[in-house]
């Protein structure tokens, strides 16, 4: 299967640094997400219960980022990876996750991770 669901340019108002002026404000993160799924079902079904419901995901992932408090991007990554891989069954994803502003002479920086199987 090669079907997907895409969110991409998520913006999320999160608390995320190592410094302390960085866990005194909240600072925008960017996520990009590709999941695998299985879009027959859905298409056939023209049902959203039967769909990966993007809305969800991304009420799902913005109040993760805003609980979690992470110090890391990375860390932030992990937890997003597997808060969808067992709350909405998605068996694989590619996550980018980007904190604009972060290095002055940078757009943004950020990590990218796979994880599951297709």
């Amino acid at each position: 299967m090669t079907d997907s669901v895409l969110i991409e340019g998520l913006a999320v108002e999160a608390i995320i640094g190592v410094y302390d002026w960085e866990r005194e404000v909240s600072q925008r993160l960017l996520v990009d997400l590709e999941m695998a799924w299985d879009n027959r079902v859905p298409a056939a079904s023209d049902d959203v219960g039967d769909a990966l419901d993007y809305a969800r995901v991304s009420e799902r992932v913005a109040a993760y980022l805003a609980s979690a408090r992470p110090q890391l991007l990375e860390t932030a990554a992990e937890g997003i990876a597997g808060l969808l891989q067992a709350e909405f069954g998605v068996r694989w994803l590619r996550l980018t996750l980007r904190k604009p502003g972060a290095v002055p002479a940078a757009a943004a920086v950020g990590v990218k991770i796979e994880r599951g199987s297709l």
